[in-house]
């Protein structure tokens, strides 16, 4: 198993940057995918970004904005988000899967005003 906990969320004005931060502990090398997912009040979970070790993928909707990434020396993903917009607002959730299955971390708020 895995244990992921976010970090770095909060209020920030249209246009701003936030970086987030997802630690992970427990059966890391069995990790295949990382990803960032988002869930907005009535609406349901969708993806973010994911990363492989090969490569990385991202929601039409944060393409060039979004940059998700790992440092494998600290067991940590980031999801740096520039240019951020109202529609960007939301809980984000750090997501790992394996051949053991899935495991999400408990989410962090991240609100952009506008």
């Amino acid at each position: 198993q895995v244990q992921l906990v976010e970090s770095g969320g909060g209020l920030v004005q249209a246009g701003g940057s936030l970086r987030l931060s997802c630690a992970a502990s427990g059966s890391i090398r069995s990790i295949l995918t990382w990803g960032w997912y988002r869930q907005a009040p009535g609406k349901q979970r969708d993806l973010v970004a994911t990363i492989t070790r090969s490569s990385t993928n991202y929601a039409d909707s944060v393409k060039g904005r979004f940059t998700i990434s790992r440092d494998n020396t600290k067991n940590t993903l980031y999801l740096q988000m520039n240019s951020l917009k109202p529609e960007d607002t939301a809980v984000y959730y750090c997501h790992a899967r394996g051949p053991y299955g899935a495991n999400w971390g408990q989410g962090t708020q991240v609100t952009v005003s506008s």
